[in-house]
């Protein structure tokens, strides 16, 4: 099912881009390692994502996620409003990657957008 996000009032700009409504768990955690929960992608797009996070997560921080079929994503949440947060990544996806099933062998080939070294950080 396709949709296009409404105006999101207090919550941050609207987005009027084609978004697919799924539901897909991840876990967040900050650019420099720290964890900050899992999340239920509720809709996903090339350039960001809706989600239900199990505690909430400031706007405004940088984050790393994994999502099933595309990989690593780095991306800065632009806002929240108790357990719900939108995100921005840094770099487009193909978020039709996400609703394929994922096999081992697949799952090794998935591309990796963004996963820095944990020395990186």
């Amino acid at each position: 099912m396709m949709d296009s996000e409404q105006d999101l009032g207090e919550r941050g700009p609207a987005r009027t881009g084609p978004r697919d409504s799924l539901f897909l768990l991840t876990s967040l955690e900050s650019t420099e390692g720290a964890p900050l929960g899992r999340a239920r992608v509720r809709n996903l797009s090339a350039t960001g994502m809706m989600a239900d996070c199990e505690r909430p997560v400031p706007a405004g921080i940088d984050l790393l996620m994994e999502l099933r079929g595309i990989g690593w994503i780095r991306g800065k949440v632009v806002w929240s409003r108790d357990d719900k947060i939108g995100v921005e990544f840094a770099h487009e996806i193909d978020p039709h990657m996400a609703r394929k099933p994922v096999s081992r062998d697949t799952q090794r080939q998935a591309p990796i957008h963004f996963r820095p070294s944990r020395t990186s950080r």
